[in-house]
C-alpha cells in the first residue's frame, strides 16, 4: 500500500479501508499542528495509478471480506477537484462494488470550494461522513491559531452539506482560547486568560446551528516544534491547565442542544468519556466535573 508518513484517522474509522488519496495538508498553517511536519512537501496528490494498485492489493488481501466503507487518508482529501474525487470513487466501486460510503478529512474551506451541484453529485457517488476539524466555534481562537475561517463559515458550509445530504462529524480542541499573560493588555481579538468557558459557549452556539452526527474532542497538546510553542516562548500565549480544559468540555456538553454522539477518547484527554446527547448528558458531564 502507498502510505506516506504517519497515517491519521478518526477512532470511528477503525473498520474502514484506508486509502491514500493525498498526503500532507493544503493549509499547513494552524499554529498548534505538527501532524504533517515530517513530510518533505506541503501537499501532494496520490497518482491514480497508485490508488488503483492499492485497491488491487487490498482486494487480494481482503478476499472474501466485505468492504462497506472506505476512508481516504491525508489531512484534507476533500480539497481535491470534483472530477478527481469522482475518478477515485469509480475505482473504489470497481474493486469493491459493495462499498456503500467514502469518508475523509475535510477543512471547512474545502467544502466552500465545491458548488452545490458538485456536493450533491459526490453524495450520489457515496461521499458521506466527512470528518471536519473545526477545533472551536470561538472566533478569537480561530483567528489566533490561523485556522483560515470564521465561525460563520462553519455554519454556512455545514448547512450546504446538510442540503447535499452529506453527513459530517466535528472535532473540537479543548484549550484553544488565547490565554494572554496577565501582564499583557488584551486587544480586540485576543480573549485573555481563562477563556475556556467563553469558547465553550460560543462553540455550543455554533454547533447548535449545525447537525454533526459525532462531536469528537481532544485536549490541545503543545509540541516544541509547533508555531504555538514559539508563541508561548515569546509570552504571547499561555496554556490552559487540565482542570480548565475539563471545565471547558463540561460547559460545552451542558449547552449542546442538537442530538449527537460526544466522544472524548483520544490519548490527549485527561478523562475518557463518551455518550449520546442529550440522553446521557448528565452522565457525561459528571465525568468531566
Amino acid at each position: 500500500m502507498h502510505y506516506t508518513g504517519t497515517i491519521w484517522r478518526p477512532p470511528y474509522e477503525s473498520g474502514s479501508l484506508l486509502l491514500e488519496a493525498a498526503a500532507g495538508c493544503t493549509h499547513h498553517r494552524c499554529k498548534f499542528c505538527t501532524l504533517y511536519d515530517e513530510l518533505p512537501f506541503r501537499f501532494r496528490l496520490s497518482p491514480l495509478e497508485d490508488i488503483e494498485a492499492d485497491l488491487a492489493e487490498a482486494q487480494e488481501l481482503l478476499r472474501g471480506q466485505l468492504v462497506q466503507r472506505d476512508f481516504l487518508v491525508g489531512a484534507n482529501p476533500f480539497v481535491l477537484q470534483t472530477e478527481r474525487l469522482k475518478a477515485i470513487a469509480g475505482r473504489i466501486r470497481r474493486y469493491f462494488p459493495e462499498c456503500r460510503t467514502i469518508g475523509c478529512f475535510a477543512r471547512v474551506t474545502d467544502v466552500g470550494r465545491k458548488t452545490d451541484e458538485a456536493l450533491r453529485e459526490l453524495r450520489r457517488l457515496g461521499y458521506d461522513g466527512l470528518t471536519i476539524g473545526v477545533e472551536t466555534g470561538y472566533d478569537p481562537a480561530l483567528h489566533f491559531m490561523d485556522k483560515g475561517y470564521q465561525a460563520r463559515d462553519i455554519v454556512e458550509q455545514a448547512h450546504r452539506l446538510d442540503e447535499a445530504g452529506i453527513a459530517y462529524h466535528f472535532f473540537y480542541l479543548a484549550g484553544m482560547p488565547y490565554n494572554a499573560p496577565a501582564s499583557r493588555s488584551v486587544n480586540s481579538w485576543s480573549p485573555g486568560a481563562g477563556r475556556g468557558e467563553a469558547a465553550a459557549l460560543a462553540s455550543a452556539s455554533v454547533f447548535n446551528q449545525t447537525s454533526p452526527r459525532i462531536l469528537g474532542s481532544s485536549m490541545l497538546t503543545v509540541y516544541p516544534q509547533s508555531r504555538l510553542f514559539s508563541e508561548m516562548q515569546a509570552g504571547r500565549w499561555t496554556e490552559a491547565g487540565e482542570v480548565e480544559k475539563l471545565e471547558e468540555l463540561k460547559t460545552l456538553v451542558e449547552h449542546l442542544e442538537r442530538p449527537l454522539y460526544f466522544a472524548a477518547l483520544g490519548a490527549s484527554n485527561a478523562v475518557s468519556v463518551h455518550g449520546f446527547l442529550p440522553e446521557e448528558r448528565d452522565a457525561v458531564a459528571a465525568k468531566l466535573a
